[in-house]
């Protein structure tokens, strides 16, 4: 319990998805890449029926999630849904390895699924299994030959996919605070502690939030909205910045002086996720709705609801008192995103703390594709109580670009 209560999350993880056709070998070189039988191997197509996730530390990447797929030829009825279900892996992918049967060779389909990973320009690597048996007589200079079975080249493999990714993922500074917090900056995180806080610990983006300010070497004061007010007129020095839970923003604006920056942790992962300036534009839709008009609130992970859940309750609540008319709300969670979104007139999205960036924006683009306008809490609810823009004024270059 305590080694998994220390693990980098799966959303912070590099996602390392194999894709391939039955029988190609790929729960085989899942297994020999992390050194432990992750995935059952059997010579009969179609063992791997689900994705099969492994967390663990690829160097010099780091922390990974390696995650074998059922094979894009299997058949039947339940073949479809498994390959369903392997096309869905794609909008979770950072990193594809393409597995491909040395004794067989390429096909259409491999070279279908590269021409749909170059698309959404997600980098990979193809790898040719099997080697021990037929080693290929030709082989592109982006691939490489490898025997699950007896390891060859396992270890150039891993290499080969740390190289990969950072040659096409160059490093940069990505940081939830972003440039905008320096070394030995005060920062106050707001958190309210109420009937839908866990018992006994902190949510994840506070969590995040901490060890982000900490990362910067600065400091973090953590404070419940009740003595936020006892806490700033006993400090020195006003706070670099107060970040607050967003549904406790229009408290927490009355009590925090205007010339001291304050935003929400919703939004910050807004911008961590590459979809603010477009959510923030999003939350005007509100001015033009029609009653009635169909609104999807979205979250990125499944939890036990509360009787006064922010997703179900809260939040149509106030769109609704904000608007002065109703709406039909429809009520989304966890990997369940509807792919046509024709129906709908506006998308609220959670924080995605749990979602990888990739994911949050592959559903900001699908909205955008049905020209649904697509926004998150945290933006709405500053929208609503007037304060968007001073919750964006830490990021001042956000609409130059």
């Amino acid at each position: 319990m305590e080694a998994t209560r220390n693990e980098t999350p799966s959303a912070d993880r590099i996602h390392i998805v194999f894709f391939g056709r039955r029988n190609a070998g790929k729960s085989s070189l899942v297994n020999a890449i992390t050194n432990q039988t992750m995935s059952i191997v059997s010579p009969v197509k179609g063992t791997t029926t689900d994705p099969v996730r492994k967390a663990m530390e690829l160097l010099p990447l780091g922390a990974v999630v390696m995650i074998d797929t059922p094979g894009l030829d299997d058949t039947g009825e339940l073949g479809t849904l498994r390959i369903q279900k392997t096309q869905e892996m794609l909008q979770r992918t950072d990193l594809a390895v393409i597995v491909i049967d040395s004794m067989e060779g390429k096909t259409e389909l491999e070279q279908e699924l590269e021409t749909t990973l170059q698309k959404q320009h997600i980098p990979f690597v193809e790898v040719y299994n099997k080697c021990d048996v037929t080693m290929p007589e030709w082989l592109p200079a982006s691939a490489i030959a490898v025997s699950a079975k007896t390891g060859f080249q396992i270890q150039k493999l891993k290499e080969r996919l740390a190289a990969t990714y950072q040659r096409q993922t160059p490093e940069t500074e990505h940081s939830l605070l972003g440039d905008f917090v320096q070394k030995e900056d005060v920062v106050v995180l707001v958190t309210p502690i109420d009937a839908s806080a866990p018992k006994g610990r902190m949510i994840l983006p506070q969590v995040q939030a901490i060890r982000s300010i900490l990362d910067k070497e600065a400091i973090c004061l953590v404070v419940q909205p009740a003595q936020l007010s006892f806490l700033l007129q006993n400090l020195k020095q006003p706070p670099k910045l107060v970040v607050t839970d967003s549904q406790a923003f229009a408290e927490v604006n009355s009590i925090v002086p205007p010339e001291i920056a304050m935003t929400s942790f919703s939004i910050l992962y807004a911008r961590y996720n590459g979809v603010l300036q477009k959510a923030a534009l999003a939350a005007k839709t509100l001015e033009t709705l029609q009653e009635h008009d169909h609104i999807l609130i979205t979250e990125g992970c499944t939890h036990h609801r509360q009787c006064n859940d922010i997703g179900a309750v809260k939040l149509p609540n106030w769109i609704q008192a904000y608007t002065k008319k109703p709406f039909d709300f429809s009520l989304t969670s966890g990997a369940s995103f509807p792919t046509d979104l024709q129906s709908y007139k506006l998308v609220v999205h959670c924080g995605g703390c749990m979602l990888q960036p990739r994911v949050v924006q592959y559903r900001e683009q699908l909205a955008e594709e049905a020209g649904v306008p697509f926004t998150n809490y945290g933006i709405l609810i500053a929208y609503m109580n007037g304060i968007l823009q001073r919750s964006l004024s830490i990021f001042p270059d956000l609409f130059e670009r």
